[in-house]
């Protein structure tokens, strides 16, 4: 495959050293926001894509789905109780089949307090390759989901796979999204330029994700709690000199088993534990407050 030149570029955002950049802080002049984003998710059953902990079994995978469902029936509900317990705000990213499928899960995270941003319709599907109605239609489809039974529609939105098309970023402005968390490539917010205006860019983990750790690179749970407090601790001590964002990403049938959640509970109590440095917050909140501040 040939390379043209110039490179390709995808023409979002330009470059940023970081360092060079205008001193901006969070509410209280605190230095790090941080916030969790827990995914929950639903598949289908026997068809589709697929989170594998035994890749390569075939179809129907009762597995692999039986370990992916136990993150709904009994993940997800630990993982509240933890996070409740380290008084740490959630970002609730949700596929809109579970309103069909177990919206008292998703009512129980309303009732807490959590912000609940879009993850597409499902995780058996992507938006990848899809022309530029049956995106829209999707894009379309999850929102509504979402707005007939939340106080407001999300504001923010995480595609499934973080997979995109070439169009993905410009029809989410024009869907009414203030924020997108695919985008990875900061520790700051950025703005993404689209074809009707600018979108917030919010530093969404790939590394401090469960599911890229512990199932992509078969990282241990006490390993994983280290690194969440490692980030913490770094990202605190870089925060002097300028406001950073820290993400954790959670899947309820990843860290929400028993042995693995017991260290999370760990982590979880050290990054909560009170700071003035330091903001616990939702991604929206984070968006909201750079576009207000530093927009």
């Amino acid at each position: 495959m040939s390379v043209r030149f110039p490179l390709r570029a995808h023409g979002r955002y330009p470059y940023s050293a970081i360092v060079d950049r205008p001193a901006v802080s969070w509410p209280g002049g605190r230095r790090l926001a941080i916030y969790v984003a827990l995914n929950l998710e639903h598949y289908a059953f026997g068809e589709g894509l697929v989170e594998a902990l035994v890749p390569g079994i075939p179809d129907p995978d009762v597995l692999n789905f039986s370990w992916r469902d136990y993150g709904n029936r009994v993940g997800a509900w630990r993982l509240r109780e933890a996070l409740r317990a380290a008084g740490m705000p959630v970002t609730l990213l949700v596929n809109s089949a579970l309103y069909a499928h177990c919206p008292e899960l998703v009512a129980a995270f309303r009732r807490d307090g959590a912000e609940v941003a879009a993850h597409g319709r499902t995780n058996s599907e992507a938006q990848a390759g899809l022309d530029e109605d049956d995106e829209r239609v999707l894009i379309r489809e999850a929102t509504d989901t979402i707005a007939r039974h939340e106080p407001r529609p999300p504001a923010g939105w995480l595609g499934p796979w973080i997979a995109e098309t070439e169009r993905t970023p410009d029809l989410l402005h024009e869907a009414g999204y203030a924020y997108l968390l695919d985008w990875c490539a900061d520790d700051q917010p950025v703005w993404l330029a689209t074809r009707g205006g600018r979108l917030l860019a919010v530093p969404y983990p790939q590394e401090l994700n469960d599911s890229s750790a512990i199932i992509g690179r078969r990282v241990g749970a006490a390993e994983f709690a280290d690194m969440i407090v490692d980030q913490f601790e770094e990202m605190l001590a870089q925060s002097a000199g300028q406001a950073l964002v820290m993400g954790v990403a959670l899947h309820p049938y990843i860290v929400g088993q028993p042995f693995r959640l017991r260290h999370l509970r760990r982590a979880l109590d050290h990054i909560a534990a009170p700071r003035t440095e330091v903001w616990a917050t939702t991604a929206g909140a984070i968006a909201a407050h750079w576009a207000a501040a530093a927009g």
